[in-house]
């Protein structure tokens, strides 16, 4: 089975089990209903965990699991990446990318110039995503996830083009 990560659990949260996540999903809704199988990566082994609980709390996902209603059932795990299956992975829309689909994409211009790969995705307040290019200079920038830049994804080739324009690179 392979598996996606979709967060951290990067603490506990009172004393009834509850782990606070910083999340990599954008489904966190989804990814957490009650009843939903997810994975922690303990001691090199994938361990099922099953959700009993969800709920946000200062903008972070707040989780409990089933027969793990105490503190101490869950404190080991602080730290602990957290994944679900890949088939268990939704469907996006046409035009919709997972982030770890665009990492690793080859990035060239719109007359195929090769520029650079991509290593990251960040997420920004309130704004759109950027892509983090390695640059075959070896210098990183960063490139707005958005239609005026972004004309084409293609991940059969593993590609994307960008519009290059002035003061981008």
């Amino acid at each position: 089975m392979t598996y996606i990560c979709i967060g951290k659990m990067i603490n506990t949260h009172g004393i009834k089990g509850e782990v606070k996540i910083e999340s990599y999903s954008d489904f966190d809704d989804d990814r957490y209903k009650k009843g939903n199988q997810v994975y922690v990566y303990f001691e090199k082994e994938y361990h099922p965990l099953t959700v009993a609980s969800y709920r946000r709390h200062k903008g972070y996902p707040l989780v409990s699991f089933v027969n793990m209603q105490n503190i101490n059932d869950v404190e080991k795990y602080k730290g602990s990446q957290l994944y679900i299956s890949s088939q268990s992975r939704k469907q996006l829309q046409q035009g919709e990318y997972y982030r770890t689909d665009l990492i690793g994409l080859t990035v060239v211009n719109e007359d195929g110039q090769t520029l650079g790969k991509v290593i990251s995705v960040e997420e920004t307040l309130g704004a759109q995503n950027n892509l983090r290019i390695a640059l075959e200079t070896g210098k990183e920038i960063l490139i707005p996830y958005i239609p005026m830049i972004i004309k084409n994804v293609d991940l059969p080739q593993q590609t994307i083009t960008i519009h290059q324009i002035g003061g981008l690179l």
